[in-house]
């Protein structure tokens, strides 16, 4: 068996897949399946002290369809758990007790310095093995000053961490961060100054899935209005990739990665740009707590195609690759060619690149797409709308 075990924060995992702060982490026995499903760790979800006020509305989510494909995206107006710490708190104790090898974490969040400190001090006892902050919900609470109110001002973030770490006597602590921020490094620098041991990224992105364009309430719809939410799943993905890469290549902090981790070559992708830690979320919920088989046996023979005998091996190998624009290459030439026995005839390629591109592609009376180089840039737009994949890039000579 390939070992997937990875060290976070000084904490090893037995695999890199963690189920994030969510409705999947809100009752211990939903957790408890999860771990017998073979979950390396999860996290909480978000608790506060008995004291916060915490007022759902339902409904709370509305999905995103595209083409035939349902849930591209989720939007949510959910806030932090209505169970309070000292729900939480018994929670760590049967989960360690119970699963004594998987990593339990639990997620805060709080209005006042003496609420962060209680909440660590409390969960520490209960025998939590690592602590979330929620620097980061894009709807929830700001009025209070919670969530991305904090984590879009570095020093709020600098501060507040600094609070929590210090409170903190045995367990790592990690900033969950939000991606609302002009330069999420600043924030992942401020992270590092406070003395926390790691970064999340991301949380949701603060978005509108869509409107009823008949009675004109966007969703979701509570009653007849609704509000601004958090957009999570597989179309955050790449903004989540982007956060992990930046963080990764400017800042020394280790990075637990969340957004739109659905499968596994998404999880590679992550490892291979900096992520030690993989955190899913919408996944889970979509397609229930087995899939963490499909994601551990992806990675397992992933790593023995390319013969990486431990999960530490991929870690960043990508960062290197990944540089400024101005550090690209200039000196080659690239047109696109077909492949002819794959090609179904469909005319996309044409109609994209005579709409869109260089009209460098002609249609036949075979209907097979024909090229012509002296027109031809190499902007790859066509193999990107081709349903067949019969479309590839090709150098053809240096210039």
């Amino acid at each position: 068996m390939t070992d997937l075990s990875l060290e976070f924060c000084g904490i090893k995992y037995p695999n890199p897949f963690v189920l994030a702060a969510a409705p999947t982490t809100d009752k211990e026995e939903m957790v408890g399946r999860a771990f017998e499903a073979g979950w390396g760790g999860a996290i909480l979800k978000t608790t506060s002290v008995e004291t916060e006020d915490v007022s759902l509305v339902y409904p709370m989510m509305t999905g995103l369809d595209y083409d035939n494909k349902r849930l591209a995206a989720l939007e949510n107006i959910d806030l932090i758990s209505h169970h309070h710490i000292d729900v939480v708190e018994k929670r760590v104790r049967i989960l360690k007790k119970e699963f004594p090898d998987r990593v339990v974490a639990a997620s805060i969040m709080g209005q006042a310095k003496e609420h962060w400190e209680e909440l660590v001090q409390r969960l520490e006892a209960a025998g939590v093995d690592l602590i979330e902050c929620s620097f980061s919900c894009p709807h929830g609470m700001p009025e209070k000053g919670m969530g991305s109110t904090i984590g879009q001002n570095p020093e709020l973030v600098e501060r507040t961490a600094r609070w929590v770490k210090e409170a903190a006597k045995r367990v790592p602590v990690v900033i969950k961060l939000t991606p609302q921020i002009a330069d999420i490094t600043v924030a992942a620098e401020a992270v590092k100054k406070s003395g926390a041991d790691g970064v999340c990224a991301i949380n949701t992105v603060k978005g509108i899935l869509g409107v009823d364009i008949y009675d004109f309430v966007p969703h979701p719809k509570v009653r007849d209005k609704s509000t601004i939410g958090g957009v999570s799943g597989l179309a955050i993905k790449p903004v989540a990739l982007r956060c992990v890469a930046e963080i990764a290549r400017s800042v020394d902090i280790p990075v637990t990665a969340s957004g739109g981790i659905t499968t596994w070559r998404d999880a590679v992708e992550f490892l291979l740009l900096g992520a030690r830690n993989l955190q899913v979320c919408t996944a889970a919920m979509q397609y229930g707590f087995d899939l963490v088989g499909d994601l551990k046996e992806g990675l397992a023979n992933y790593m023995a195609e390319m013969n990486f005998s431990s999960v530490e091996q991929i870690v960043g190998k990508s960062l290197p690759k990944l540089v400024d624009h101005g550090a690209l290459s200039r000196d080659i030439k690239v047109v696109s060619r077909v492949d002819e026995d794959r090609c179904i005839k469909c005319g996309r390629c044409y109609v994209a690149c005579n709409d869109g591109g260089h009209q460098a592609i002609t249609i036949g009376e075979d209907r097979v797409p024909q090229f012509d180089e002296e027109e031809c840039v190499g902007c790859a737009f066509c193999t990107t709308i081709c349903p067949v994949y019969c479309l590839e890039m090709e150098r053809v000579e240096d210039k």
